[in-house]
């Protein structure tokens, strides 16, 4: 059950730290390879974020369908 609630957060922050880089090395020479990096933490973070939050979602639901019964 942590786990869910963990990886939500760690999306939340991958995205956080990825938004935050491109504002720092917008203009720096490197600016392509730090801008893939900057894609990788964003669309990571988005990906664990939604897993994390559908398998919230999918427990809640599951418990639901148990206190109907």
């Amino acid at each position: 059950m942590v786990g869910k609630y963990l990886s939500v957060a760690g999306g939340i922050i991958a995205v956080a730290v990825g938004i935050w880089c491109l504002s720092l090395w917008w203009d720096d020479v490197t600016i392509v390879m730090k801008a893939v990096l900057v894609v990788i933490l964003i669309f990571g973070g988005l990906l664990a974020f939604f897993a994390g939050a559908g398998e919230i979602k999918d427990s809640a639901a599951e418990k639901q369908k148990e206190e109907k019964k």
